[in-house]
């Protein structure tokens, strides 16, 4: 073991590569010898080719009169009083994805593929493989492919696309195929007074089928939600400076990034594309947030573009993208979030919105990830998502299509960086009710082992009384006024905030005498809050639900399971021994204004009460918050590495774990605490965050035909209690820990020394 000042003179190459090795030695010791907190870690067999020629898994003859249900493939708002009765069998279904599966053996080489790839002793080691390469070793045989589809037009289908890379079937078709093929039927419903449809039971299918169907992965028009908190209305005031909005300039200064600039990393000739599913509202929003905060004189290379990926080959029906305009859900505010902060932390680099038309039974953002990955050419190296849609209402299939999906990107060396939600360790309700009553859950489209989950943190000069030291009165040039590395905390707005109740002198949260019980805790009654928890739900089926007038939703019971805990989630301390995937891996700002601080966004869409027009100081444009703003950041820090390194680096994750291991394992858990602020260790690559939590309030399940009782809400007395690990005793969900913790992951980056020691950089 060596000492501090032993690791304060290693040389960063150095501490990469003994990162790296630290991670390798780690997964190949034999289980028999090797623990990590006490846990056994499993050992990793090597990638082999033996058994590449892939068999058929369809060995029977389709006999439509033997039948078996894919279940989990109904979606929990289908319930008799939002029923309002079979649709026209006319009804055209548009892009539905049928999900196949791999044999588990396929899988199992799978896995041990992404291990070795991201292993610097491996042969394997950054050997991405293209799409069509994917194909051939792990996906389905054109055989059962091609038997598949047979069947689909069979019942009077079109199959536009097939993409064996992942196993998907795109197909389209009245609702009366639906009901001849699948044995079920397409309803209206109408769910807190707005219109949809959904299938009205599981599918069925022929059962000589099954071995290579896994399931349907939408036949409905419930969709993911965008991972946005407007600007809150309530603050908590230092001195005569209400609000401190962060601008680029104040993002280069806390998170270390002007340094890399220096160095001449600024993201030339790297692409970062988000995923969405609607057309930013005007270019001139981009050019404006580029020419007001400096961007475009310093950094004149970065770039925008908005494109509409299609699949490769001669796709039916004129391609399975449509250009989707301007979202009328409101989804544009989204996409110029996410252009704008990408080009903000990588200025030099070419920002590209990939969007496609959400269809009556699809995403549009899966369509355009789909497409990206499995289409044309070599796919982008760095991809951030933005959306939200909890483990439990996603539903087993459409869980597994988001896995094999990005799966199908680390394959190919692709880094997806995702939102881990605004709704603390609660993704179910988010914007449902004003408390958590599901109980604990995650966002499945965040949860995969083959992405980087990005959590929220706020800052915390506010609360200690500190705003001086780290924010000039006086604005720069382009409105900057962070002095430093600024302390940070969890971002929560809720009255489950220990930190926010302690301020306004209340000793607890919970209780009568609570301050979610009290008259001024009524003002932040809420679930606002960065969001991680532990896998739940990725693969089964919750038995419990509950309905209100806003739909119905699941609660993680019955046969649901999480995703196993990745390999490299074993390494560092804080990390339970839970045996699942858990939630964020990292953490960045992420709040909208509770205490005092929120994201300034050029966003001029005036159909919206959040938009306004970029003209005169920023402190008059939309203000924001949420693990929306953490994804394209972080995904643009990576494109830095990504220049620094001249690779694509896959899962981020492998590394940013064994980064973590290292400083904690030689002291920087000390000196790496971000409540030191400004006197912060120079050489950490991770800020601890070690100061409050992401609790929120809850409140048990009553009435209107619902599943009564209380999940993961301590309620000893009073109206509301808080989110907890018992019903029976205080075990919030979740605080902040030395390492690892569910309110914030590793904690945030100091940009620079996560260049710096990343693998092959050359910044030294």
């Amino acid at each position: 073991m060596k000492t501090r000042a032993n690791w304060r003179c290693i040389s960063s190459s150095a501490l990469a590569v003994a990162a790296v090795a630290a991670l390798a030695a780690t997964l190949r010791i034999p289980a028999a010898a090797q623990t990590q907190g006490g846990t056994p870690v499993t050992v990793i067999p090597p990638f082999t080719q033996t058994g590449a020629q892939n068999p058929p898994l369809i060995t029977q003859s389709i006999d439509e009169s033997k039948l078996v249900t894919l279940k989990g493939n109904t979606h929990p708002a289908v319930r008799s009083a939002n029923d309002r009765g079979a649709v026209s069998d006319s009804l055209q279904l548009d892009h539905m994805y049928l999900l196949l599966k791999r044999s588990p053996e396929r899988q199992q080489m799978v896995d041990n593929l992404i291990e070795q790839l991201h292993d610097p002793r491996s042969a394997q080691y950054h050997q991405w493989l293209t799409a069509d390469r994917i194909a051939e070793r792990f996906g389905p045989t054109e055989q059962d492919a091609g038997m598949v589809s047979r069947w689909l037009e069979g019942h009077g289908f079109t199959v536009n696309v097939v993409y064996r890379a992942n196993g998907v079937i795109d197909f389209s078709g009245p609702a009366g195929s639906v009901r001849k093929a699948f044995h079920t039927e397409i309803h209206n419903l109408v769910v807190n007074g707005k219109p949809h449809i959904a299938n009205a039971g599981d599918p069925r299918i022929p059962a000589a089928l099954a071995p290579v169907i896994h399931g349907v992965v939408s036949m409905n028009d419930f969709r993911p939600h965008t991972a946005i908190r407007p600007r809150a209305q309530y603050t908590f005031t230092y001195d005569d400076v209400p609000y401190l909005a962060l601008v680029p300039g104040d993002l280069w200064t806390i998170y270390n990034l002007n340094p890399i600039y220096t160095a001449g990393i600024s993201g030339q000739g790297q692409t970062i594309v988000v995923v969405e599913d609607s057309d930013i509202f005007n270019k001139a929003d981009w050019n404006a947030f580029r020419t007001t905060f400096g961007l475009a004189q310093r950094f004149p290379h970065g770039s925008f573009t908005q494109i509409h990926p299609q699949p490769s080959g001669s796709p039916r029906n004129g391609g399975t993208c449509k250009d989707p305009g301007v979202n009328s859900d409101g989804d544009d505010f989204e996409a110029e979030i996410d252009v704008e902060w990408a080009g903000a932390t990588a200025p030099n680099a070419a920002i590209v919105n990939a969007s496609c038309a959400n269809t009556n039974t699809n995403f549009g953002g899966y369509i355009a990830l789909q497409n990206l990955l499995t289409g044309h050419g070599t796919p982008p190296a760095i991809v951030s998502i933005s959306y939200v849609n909890s483990e439990t209402n996603q539903g087993a299939s459409g869980n597994a299509y988001v896995n094999k999906l990005y799966e199908t990107a680390v394959l190919q060396g692709v880094s997806v960086f995702v939102a881990a939600g605004d709704s603390g360790a609660d993704a179910t309700d988010f914007d449902v009710t004003n408390t958590a009553v599901s109980g604990i859950s995650v966002n499945g489209m965040a949860s995969t082992p083959q992405n980087v989950a990005m959590g929220g943190t706020d800052f915390a000069d506010t609360y200690l009384k500190e705003t001086a030291a780290y924010w000039s009165r006086s604005n720069g040039a382009y409105f900057n006024s962070a002095l430093s590395y600024v302390p940070e905390i969890p971002w929560n707005d809720s009255c489950a905030s220990a930190l926010i109740s302690k301020s306004l002198g209340y000793a607890a949260a919970y209780g009568a005498d609570g301050f979610c019980n009290s008259k001024t805790g009524a003002a932040y009654l809420n679930t606002v809050a960065g969001s991680g928890g532990p896998s739940g739900c990725a693969s089964g089926n919750p038995s419990v639900f509950w309905e209100n007038s806003g739909g119905v939703y699941g609660v993680v019971s019955g046969t649901c399971l999480g995703y196993p805990k990745p390999s490299y989630q074993h390494l560092v301390e804080g990390n339970p021994q839970d045996g699942v995937r858990d939630l964020p891996d990292v953490s960045l700002f992420a709040a909208n204004g509770v205490w005092n601080h929120y994201y300034v966004v050029c966003y001029s869409n005036p159909s919206y009460s959040y938009g306004a027009q970029c003209i005169g100081p920023p402190m008059n444009w939309t203000g924001a918050g949420g693990t929306s703003f953490a994804s394209p950041i972080m995904a643009a820090i990576q494109a830095l590495i990504n220049q620094a390194t001249g690779q694509r680096q896959g899962n981020p994750n492998f590394v940013y774990y064994s980064l973590a291991a290292l400083e904690y394992e030689f002291g920087g858990g000390a000196e790496c605490s971000s409540t030191l602020g400004n006197r912060v260790g120079s050489n950490c690559v991770f800020h601890d965050v070690t100061l409050g939590d992401n609790v929120i309030p809850c409140s048990p399940i009553t009435g209107g035909g619902a599943t009564t009782g209380a999940f993961n809400c301590y309620q000893p007395s009073g109206a509301y209690g808080v989110l907890s690990l018992s019903n029976g005793s205080y075990g919030p969900a979740y605080p902040t820990t030395h390492g690892w913790d569910f309110a914030t992951g590793l904690g945030s980056v100091n940009a620079y020394n996560l260049v710096k020691n990343w693998p092959g950089s050359q910044i030294h």
